[in-house]
């Protein structure tokens, strides 16, 4: 016999349970399954526990930038395996905590894999649920590679739970994840390898603040190969040879593990769409601005299972699941406000970025002001012996307000809240300028970048 529900949620990452806990407080039945532990990619395989890696590698950092300065960093060394038990520490508990939670809130908790059997019938596990609604929030998996030896690749999961860290790693592709973790992999004593097939990486970021990150990421022993293409990966006596085309030349690099970091897909190849009628592409779930799906009406999407205008962020899918579950609710048609949502790059020290690129700035027509601060050798950064800094922020020049701010330096990414707020609410410079910051701090960086 079918049991029914009200609203079924299909992922019990941040998203998923954010819309879960919603509907149950207004008094709908609600259940959520996933085939994996609760928890979701941010908190057991992704931002949290990889910026808790991340501050090892800080600390080391830090130290040898004020070697000479009063710190003598020569013993200094990350512990790989005590760092990873404290990040085990946070991620260990996620997933009963989160199922506690969802119970305390009357959600009911499923496990197992969710394929749809029709419009609104779900089968997990031999079980076939009925329902009246259905949100997919099931995040995304690493994209298919296309040459010989993928076998041999690790993916970000399985390196944020390596028991030791290798002394030479390569990683796939010029994105997110190979920066990120490159970064934390070179403090931590490895020599890492980025290779990457375009000539610019990091697209979606200013590239005048991209080449100066690489340019510092280098001083800390990260290398990135740009134009390069992997032709294969094959096992050997002492590890993994990766072989490459660059520029049509051939070349090779020895390395003990070779890590996927060339994207995301939609994770959806489970779910059987197509016996529930759901349009989905490459990009996701095919859904209507207000993240309902364009095919089946029972059915919404939100965050990277969803092809909708958002950046594939932690917040956003929660915002997206909110926005979807309110519409839920309330029969309603609203759609997300993406406004001046902040986007990072957490490798040392971060790159920021809000809004409008230049290019973008121009092509929607706007005259735009350029204001290019090099902060090198401003005092929030000489105080901690960091050498490498810059900001870029544009200024739409006909109403004064921000339309654009890219950030690279050390604790610019806690700035950048500042830069959204303003930018969301249309205050002009003047208006943020005219805040008056704590000092010293590198909040008050900010009037002078405006």
């Amino acid at each position: 016999m079918p049991q029914n529900y009200d609203l079924l949620v299909i992922g019990a990452g941040m998203a998923g349970t954010a819309a879960a806990t919603k509907c149950s407080s207004a008094g709908w039945r609600v259940a959520i399954v996933d085939a994996l532990p609760y928890g979701g990619t941010c908190a057991l395989r992704g931002c949290d526990p990889k910026k808790i890696l991340r501050r090892g590698a800080e600390i080391v950092e830090n130290a040898r930038l004020m070697k000479g300065k009063g710190i003598d960093s020569d013993a200094l060394s990350v512990n790989w395996a005590e760092l990873m038990r404290h990040k085990h520490g946070f991620t260990g508990p996620v997933p009963q905590s989160m199922e506690n939670n969802l119970h305390d809130q009357g959600v009911e908790t499923l496990h197992g894999t969710a394929s749809f059997t029709g419009p609104a019938q779900v089968q997990i596990s031999g079980t076939t649920f009925e329902t009246s609604k259905v949100l997919i929030a099931t995040g995304a998996t690493p994209r298919s590679l296309n040459f010989p030896g993928t076998e041999h690749l690790i993916d970000s999961t399985e390196f944020l739970n390596l028991k030791n860290l290798p002394a030479r790693i390569v990683f796939v592709g010029g994105g997110f994840v190979s920066f990120e973790f490159a970064h934390i992999a070179a403090r931590a004593g490895s020599s890492p390898v980025i290779v990457d097939r375009g000539e610019r990486t990091l697209k979606s970021f200013d590239a005048d603040l991209v080449e100066l990150l690489i340019d510092r990421g280098a001083q800390g022993g990260v290398e990135v190969r740009r134009g390069t293409s992997i032709t294969g990966v094959e096992k050997t006596p002492a590890g993994y040879r990766v072989h490459l085309d660059e520029g049509g030349s051939s070349a090779t690099l020895d390395a003990d593990l070779v890590v996927h970091g060339a994207g995301r897909t939609p994770d959806l190849s489970r779910l059987n769409l197509e016996a529930a009628d759901v349009a989905y592409g490459k990009h996701g779930v095919d859904v209507a601005e207000h993240l309902q799906s364009t095919t089946n009406p029972a059915i919404y999407a939100a965050g990277d299972s969803a092809d909708t205008a958002g950046l594939p962020l932690t917040p956003v899918a929660v915002f997206e699941a909110k926005v979807a579950a309110s519409n839920m609710l309330n029969s309603g048609f609203t759609v997300p406000d993406y406004a001046a949502t902040p986007t990072a790059v957490f490798t040392i020290p971060e790159l920021v970025r809000l809004g409008m690129l230049e290019h973008e700035a121009r092509d929607n027509g706007l005259n735009v002001e350029v204001r290019y601060s090099d902060t090198s050798k401003w005092y929030s950064g000489y105080r901690i012996g960091e050498t490498a800094g810059a900001a870029k922020i544009l200024i739409d020049k006909s109403t004064q307000r921000i339309v654009g701010a890219h950030l690279f330096g050390a604790g610019y990414a806690e700035l950048a809240n500042t830069f959204s707020l303003a930018m969301k609410h249309g205050l002009t410079a003047r208006q943020l300028k005219s805040m008056t910051p704590t000092y010293p701090s590198v909040g008050s960086d900010l009037s002078s970048m405006l």
